[in-house]
């Protein structure tokens, strides 16, 4: 199975019960999972997190799941769309395309057809380069793999997806909230001392010379 610890995702869907479903779904994959039910909610958080897909029903309550695409086009969301409806007809899917969609999946659906869309589409997402390198540390997206000097490391999704945006920064600080908003979700406490511990854990894996950073009242960055 492939697991995508990096990967956020938004889950547009107004059945409450079909939702719930495909957040399950996903988060089994290691995936970092946002929900809304309604048009006006997709909106709000769509432009205030940088997700790499965003799963929109396009039958929404309120504002229209085809209005939700065009804001988020026009107002610069770079996120991947893969658009849900009921409609099956050609030109629904290709009215779909036009409005700025990526894909475009008819229901019903097999939940594991969602998957692999998802999957493909956070692999084209422009904040996702499969290979991160710095120094003798290297990250395989494709493979979910870590090395370093060569020796495989054996990391756990949060650990491997806290290494992944550190070596994206590319030596700039990332914040605690930030490593919350990539690699957890939503739902995560951001009192708690998650993120420390993990990072603690993925330093002691990493071993000498300590590769990671504490900038102190800012974050972290690799050395």
């Amino acid at each position: 199975m492939v697991h995508d610890a990096r990967v956020r995702v938004l889950v547009v869907e107004d059945h409450v019960e079909l939702a719930g479903d495909i957040a399950e779904g996903l988060r089994d994959r290691g995936i970092a999972i946002d929900l809304a039910y309604d048009g006006a909610a997709a909106l709000q958080k769509g432009l205030l997190y940088p997700y790499d897909v965003i799963v929109l029903d396009r039958d929404l309550p309120g504002v229209h799941g085809d209005a939700v695409c065009v804001a988020l086009r026009d107002r610069g969301s770079d996120a991947r769309i893969l658009m849900l409806t009921a409609a099956a007809a050609i030109g629904d899917r290709v009215e779909g395309l036009n409005l700025g969609a990526d894909d475009y999946l008819p229901k019903p659906f097999a939940l594991e057809e969602l998957l692999a869309r998802v999957h493909a589409l956070a692999r084209r997402a422009p904040s996702a380069p499969s290979l991160l390198a710095r120094g003798d540390l290297t990250v395989d997206r494709a493979a979910r793999r870590a090395a370093r000097a060569g020796r495989e490391l054996s990391l756990t999704r949060k650990e491997l997806g806290v290494l992944e945006v550190l070596l994206a920064a590319d030596g700039a600080v990332v914040s605690a909230e930030e490593l919350l908003e990539r690699v957890w979700d939503e739902n995560a406490d951001p009192f708690t001392r998650t993120v420390a511990t993990t990072l603690a854990r993925l330093r002691r894996k990493l071993g000498e010379p300590e590769v990671i950073e504490t900038v102190v009242g800012a974050g972290y960055r690799m050395r």
